[in-house]
């Protein structure tokens, strides 16, 4: 039995007012929470608010500069909290504002920044706004994008949803379409209406003023669509490869010209930024394939965000030439960046590693040199690998869409283990949690924090030495791949680095002299995901 909770349940604003001095953030290393998962206080078997306040020391202890905390606002949980009725509130099962208060105050005493999702591409189905335009509301419509069937009662055009169906669902009471980039309890909002932006301002001053440090803003580049509303094109094969997704997901086989960023789509990134102050760090979410790394170029230009992070790196991540491309593509501007794992995919360790620790410290190697932001996603310092759910619990729309075959997100997102105590293994005192918990001995923080060859242990050396030698920012970095093979040339404040890093099955000999990191070093050859930084 899961623990669920009722979506009709009030989310009421309540809570004392806390400033607290604000954290100035360049190139961090960001850790995200996805707070259903990451510990319970209660026994509700999902994660709280009032878990992430109370642990953050391990956090802290990993070094990295800040969180990001997943949505943690009023929702239906139709689309695990990215479907949002009221964005100014913390939903009764993650705790109160007081509890967001306390993880501002007790971060910032640890050194950290907090940087909250905001969520303004689309509301839930459930959220007010939308309801009203349904019974009559104009003004509220409007806040939406509502559109006439053709003639012959069909959608406007043939638009798909990121998710691979229809953009468009009828509502047969307005005797119209609504359009949704994502699912269909998902509406879009109409970027482009004035009282949607000032709504979305009022959000941005509430959180900022509440002292979180930054913002990550989810699928920034779907905000805005050309108003034509033309029908996209046919992929040709080379951006059907590019574009985010699945093959087996029809999205990937529009090229989606008219749905996503227009001209003036990147500049609304302006817009974002007037609203945000200049002290806030804001970074989107680029879920476009095509042309991503130009994107972020384009969305992070003076004036915008300081940051862009694309999806298509995770799907091109594990290979050397990726890596590589990636680097080159960005020419100097580190404004993209990296990840591996997320609570969108399937986790790394399994889909780019073979699912050991040696895969696990390899990609913690990779990330701790590569230049700009790093995130990583709880459970990653773990070396947490991918579950295997049955489908009767998994939840995510997205993964049952196309089960077995969906992106993994429910695996994802199984709660993080604290201790080896079964059967929730510390995370909650609860009969059941929201996902089953079946990893493996030795998985778990406890198991793994006083261990010297623990994948945490490794993490931990591996982003102290980030921030010591200054890899965030380096003076000049080449990156170079011969086939499986990637090779990193930094130059940090007068001190030269190499960084080798083997994708394959063919072992390779390294240099052993000046090694500061090392991953599977044997006899001065790299095998499979083996890795060694030196001094040159």
């Amino acid at each position: 039995m899961t623990a669920t909770t009722s979506p009709a349940r009030r989310c009421i604003p309540t809570g004392a007012w806390s400033l607290e001095p604000r954290r100035r953030l360049r190139n961090p290393t960001l850790y995200e929470i996805y707070p259903r998962s990451f510990r319970d206080t209660g026994t509700t078997g999902e994660g709280d608010l009032r878990g992430v306040a109370d642990n953050l020391g391990h956090v802290r202890d990993l070094g990295v500069d800040a969180i990001w905390l997943a949505p943690f606002y009023c929702s239906p949980m139709a689309d695990g909290g990215y479907d949002i009725t009221d964005h100014r509130a913390v939903d009764p099962r993650y705790g109160t504002l007081d509890d967001v208060d306390r993880i501002v105050a007790r971060a910032h005493e640890m050194g950290l920044g907090v940087v909250c999702d905001l969520v303004f591409n689309h509301t839930s189905c459930d959220h007010a706004n939308f309801r009203a335009g349904i019974d009559g509301d104009e003004d509220m419509a409007a806040r939406y994008v509502w559109r006439d069937p053709k003639p012959d009662g069909t959608a406007p055009n043939n638009w798909l949803s990121f998710f691979g169906e229809p953009a468009w669902t009828w509502n047969h009471k307005r005797q119209q379409y609504y359009f949704h980039q994502f699912l269909r309890c998902q509406p879009s909002l109409d970027l482009r209406n004035q009282a949607v932006q000032d709504d979305h301002h009022e959000t941005v001053a509430f959180w900022r003023d509440r002292g979180v440090d930054g913002f990550r803003m989810d699928a920034i580049t779907s905000y805005l669509f050309d108003e034509s509303m033309k029908d996209n094109p046919p992929a040709t094969p080379e951006v059907k490869d590019r574009v985010s997704g699945a093959p087996h997901n029809p999205y990937t086989w529009q090229d989606h010209v008219y749905d996503m960023l227009p001209g003036d789509g990147a500049a609304f990134g302006g817009t974002v930024r007037e609203w945000a102050g200049p002290d806030i760090w804001l970074v989107g979410e680029n879920n476009s394939g095509n042309r991503a790394v130009e994107m972020s170029l384009n969305f992070t230009r003076d004036g915008r965000l300081d940051a862009a992070y694309t999806l298509r790196l995770g799907e091109i991540a594990g290979t050397a030439r990726g890596i590589a491309d990636t680097i080159d593509a960005m020419d100097g501007r580190w404004i993209a960046p990296w990840w591996f794992s997320s609570h969108d995919v399937a986790r790394h360790v399994s889909t780019k590693g073979d699912g050991s620790a040696r895969s696990a410290k390899f990609y913690a190697l990779l990330l701790s040199v590569l230049p700009g932001a790093i995130m990583l996603f709880q459970g990653e310092e773990l070396g947490l690998p991918q579950p295997d759910l049955p489908r009767e619990v998994v939840k995510d729309p997205h993964d049952l869409i196309y089960w077995p075959d969906g992106p993994g997100r429910d695996g994802a997102r199984v709660p993080i283990p604290w201790t080896e105590q079964r059967p929730n293994r510390g995370f909650s005192r609860a009969r059941d949690t929201w996902l089953p918990m079946k990893w493996d001995a030795g998985a778990s923080v406890a198991a793994q924090a006083d261990d010297p060859d623990s994948v945490l242990t490794f993490y931990r050396r591996a982003l102290s030495l980030r921030r010591a030698a200054g890899f965030a920012a380096p003076d000049a970095l080449s990156a170079h791949a011969e086939g499986d093979v990637l090779r990193l040339d930094i130059n940090v404040d007068g001190q030269a680095w190499q960084a080798i890093f083997n994708f394959g099955d063919t072992p390779v000999p390294v240099p052993t002299d000046g090694v500061e990191r090392a991953v599977a070093l044997e006899s001065g050859q790299l095998p499979r995901f083996g890795a060694v930084l030196a001094r040159a």
